[in-house]
């Protein structure tokens, strides 16, 4: 088994695109429609976004990303440029990470995780 990808459903998909190109760097895979809803699929290497809009599912609120990045100092300077601020964060965690929360255009968070090599110890 492994990982195939995570589904959003947004009220926008042109919006949602967009959003997600610029800022975590994700480019169209592929659209279809399915029982009245419209699909997009975004990816960057081994991450799968869906985006779903239309149908009657409602959108969703309570779901939240976690993408792991190189410095969530860029991410922070990128949101900022464009006038977006953190909903949380930057927080420093006990093992050395750092996180920083924001959301998307349908109220999704995203989280930013910058982990410098530090791993989570190993239960007993």
């Amino acid at each position: 088994m492994r990982f195939h990808h995570f589904a959003i459903e947004v009220k926008d998909l042109e919006t949602s695109i967009a959003f997600f190109q610029k800022f975590i760097g994700l480019h169209e895979e592929g659209r279809l429609l399915f029982q009245d809803e419209n699909i997009v699929f975004l990816a960057n290497n081994d991450f799968r976004l869906e985006l779903i809009s239309g149908g009657k599912r409602p959108v969703s609120q309570g779901v939240h990303i976690c993408l792991e990045v190189d410095t969530i100092h860029e991410v922070i300077k990128n949101f900022q440029e464009d006038g977006i601020i953190a909903i949380e964060g930057p927080y420093k965690l006990e093992n050395g990470w750092e996180t920083v929360f924001f959301k998307g255009p349908d109220n999704e968070v995203i989280e930013f995780l910058q982990i410098q090599g530090i791993s989570l110890p190993l239960s007993k």
